[in-house]
């Protein structure tokens, strides 16, 4: 077993999160919208949200095969939450409302003090916005 070090140490850094869509342009125009950020286009097939402390890659099935045959499928996630720290959950399920049908709950103090609003993209994909405790 290896000892542990930091990420600086062995020289690595999260960069990204990379999600497989049948229909680019749709979740690309959400997340837009959602997180007020224009996508760096690269083609057709895959778009980047950047943000201060990551990227939102968003990518076409037509990727997948360049990676590995089968190994991705679109609208299949059940297990990872995408995060987007904001000033003020409230205003921001305020403006969400205007366009997002699916809601999981509302801005709710979770117990660990954390305002959080968890929402599902167009391929149902968790989102949660967050405000920090304090």
């Amino acid at each position: 077993m290896h000892a542990s070090r930091t990420a600086k140490e062995i020289s690595i850094e999260f960069v990204s999160i990379r999600v497989i869509t049948g229909d680019v342009a749709r979740l690309v125009a959400f997340y837009e919208r959602a997180t007020g950020v224009e996508a760096a286009w690269a083609n057709e097939d895959f778009a980047e949200i950047g943000t201060a402390g990551a990227t939102l890659a968003i990518a076409s099935t037509r990727t997948v095969p360049l990676f590995a045959p089968g190994s991705a499928r679109p609208a299949d996630n059940h297990s990872v939450i995408i995060e987007f720290r904001v000033d003020d959950v409230d205003r921001v399920h305020r403006e969400l409302s205007a366009f997002v049908t699916d809601f999981v709950n509302g801005p709710v103090t979770m117990p660990w003090g954390n305002r959080s609003l968890l929402l599902r993209d167009p391929d149902g994909n968790l989102v949660n916005f967050f405000t920090p405790a304090g």
